[in-house]
């Protein structure tokens, strides 16, 4: 890569962040104009309530992504959870998107101490622990 090529990394990274952004911002309008009716048979469709789905909303559409390396740094086969318990993992999903502890967890996983240390704070502790064989800790 050439040093011409660099600025242009960041500048589409921006770019990308801030349409991203700005989707999130749709979306959110959209939600807030929609008539508590038909929010609230969407939110009991997800089977949560309309509070629940409004803050999910709210975290945005990466609120979970720590899921995927939490599940991978514990040898869970996140492809194998979702075919065999589809509920658990979109359950998973809710808790990890309302998630407080995202520092923590992130450091984590970037230290490569996720599997010692989820049970501190990770709000799938338990059902984690109740997947059985899954789980290589």
């Amino acid at each position: 890569m050439t040093v011409q090529e660099k600025p242009y990394l960041v500048v589409s990274l921006v770019v990308d962040t801030f349409g991203e952004w700005l989707k999130h911002r749709r979306e959110r309008k959209e939600m807030r104009e929609m008539d508590a009716a038909n929010f609230s048979r969407i939110a009991s469709e997800l089977r949560m309530s309309s509070t629940e789905l409004e803050a999910l909303v709210r975290q945005g559409p990466h609120a979970a992504d720590e899921l995927p390396k939490m599940l991978t740094a514990l040898g869970i086969d996140q492809d194998d959870l979702a075919r065999t318990e589809p509920l658990v993992l979109r359950d998973m999903e809710r808790v990890c998107s309302l998630c407080s502890h995202k520092r923590q967890c992130d450091r984590d996983l970037v230290a490569g101490t996720a599997a010692a240390h989820y049970r501190e704070y990770c709000g799938n502790a338990d059902t984690i622990d109740g997947l059985g064989p899954r789980v290589s800790s």
